[in-house]
């Protein structure tokens, strides 16, 4: 291969919610510290990327010359293995690696179909890389105008109609399946970002005046309850018989390992269990309890077909909007390719130019060397012409085609970057 030319590519790959059940995502669910050391060692080996961990998803997307780089990365990082991962795992390539991303954040490859909370996710994981210096200019431009496209599908379609989350979707489970939901006793432990909906949504749908808050951080809990007076907050050292007071629980930690176990569990009482969280933070010998059910995530995502339906309809205004930020993103790219390529072929037709107009002017007798400069010009210019128009032909692999140029022209590959670039 010739030198100065790099094979990686833009990949994404990771597990998702299509492939993969809840314990499976839990094994390769990255924490917050993991996170980071994984971008420390791909800045250390110069590699660029991103991460992405939910409870529905853990991905990387990122350059490298082979998607095994990054897998290895995620298994190093996760509890899961390569083995499990070639299993139930996604992975996309260049081109479909950006209709993923635009997919993803415009809420069409949600678990619940237009469910937004991944933008902040997105948005959370690329400043994350970016501070800690994993982020180039390619992706770069490609999160700015992935946002640029949810911003627009949010605004003006109702792909996101109706209100819809894992969040949401627990209150709705506890109203459907418990005909006097308004007067039992409700426990929340846990005051995440899904904690702090799951309150507001209970406070929202329901009427119910016994709902208990308990968070590891007490201090959080005693500002949400200062606008929510309604929730009776509670310390985490009254969290055993806060659960044994509570006919549900609502866990939304967000641990690594589980905040619930069995021990916590009184095997006599029925009690309605709902696991919110990424991994499982309830440990799986309590759905043993003949007394308990508990529901976790996979589960609560089913929503109503009448709401599917709603955004399925919408979802072509979607992919309209999707696509004209995908043509922009991509003649971005193809200028940001084709135009160093291009510069590089004209330098060398114009040395050869030069070298035999100074020949036949030695040459040749009265050789005209203005009117040679001018015919040679203007070919020069026409064969870039149609070099250009050949290189933005869809069916043109750019990075064989400069290859090839290179072979029969002499330009110099180290002069041109089009490392990654090839859709």
């Amino acid at each position: 291969m010739q030198k100065g030319v790099s094979t990686t590519k833009l990949y994404n790959i990771g597990v998702s919610y299509k492939k993969a059940d809840v314990e499976t995502r839990s094994n390769f669910s990255i924490s917050k510290e993991n996170q980071i050391l994984l971008l420390n060692e791909a800045k250390q080996q110069g590699v660029k990327l991103f991460v992405l961990s939910t409870c529905n998803r853990t991905e990387i997307t990122g350059f490298a010359e082979h998607p095994f780089k990054l897998i290895s990365l995620l298994c190093k990082y996760s509890n899961g293995s390569v083995d499990d991962f070639v299993k139930v795992s996604s992975i996309h390539k260049t081109q479909d690696a950006v209709d993923h991303l635009f997919r993803l954040a415009t809420g069409i490859e949600s678990q619940i179909l237009g469910d937004y909370e991944i933008v902040g996710q997105l948005k959370i994981a690329y400043k994350q890389a970016k501070e800690l210096g994993t982020i180039n200019v390619f992706l770069e431009r490609l999160m700015n105008s992935v946002l640029q496209a949810s911003k627009k599908v949010k605004n003006q379609t109702q792909l996101s109609s109706g209100t819809t989350s894992v969040s949401y979707a627990a209150v709705q489970y506890v109203i459907k399946n418990l005909e006097d939901y308004n007067s039992k006793n409700i426990l929340v432990y846990g005051l995440g970002k899904m904690g702090k909906h799951t309150c507001k949504n209970l406070a929202e749908y329901t009427a119910n005046k016994k709902v208990c808050l308990i968070n590891r951080t007490a201090s959080k809990v005693e500002s949400f309850v200062e606008e929510h007076p309604a929730i009776r907050p509670a310390k985490l050292e009254d969290l055993a018989s806060e659960i044994e007071n509570a006919d549900v629980l609502i866990v939304s930690t967000g641990a690594q390992t589980p905040t619930i176990t069995a021990s916590h569990i009184n095997s006599d009482k029925k009690m309605l269990i709902l696991d919110l969280s990424m991994p499982n933070n309830v440990a799986e010998g309590v759905a043993d309890y003949k007394n308990i059910t508990l529901i976790n995530v996979d589960e609560l995502s089913k929503v109503t077909d009448e709401t599917l339906a709603k955004r399925r309809s919408e979802i072509p205004k979607a992919e309209t909007i999707i696509n004209v930020y995908k043509t922009e993103f991509n003649e971005w790219l193809n200028h940001r390719r084709l135009t160093p390529a291009i510069t590089a072929l004209k330098e060398s037709l114009t040395t050869i130019k030069d070298d035999e107009i100074d020949f036949f002017s030695k040459k040749i007798k009265n050789f005209d060397v203005d009117q040679a400069e001018k015919i040679t010009s203007k070919m020069i210019q026409k064969i870039t012409t149609q070099y250009v128009k050949h290189l933005k032909d869809e069916n043109t692999s750019v990075n064989k085609s400069i290859e090839v140029m290179s072979k029969v022209f002499g330009v110099n590959l180290d002069e041109i970057n089009i490392d990654a670039k090839d859709n």
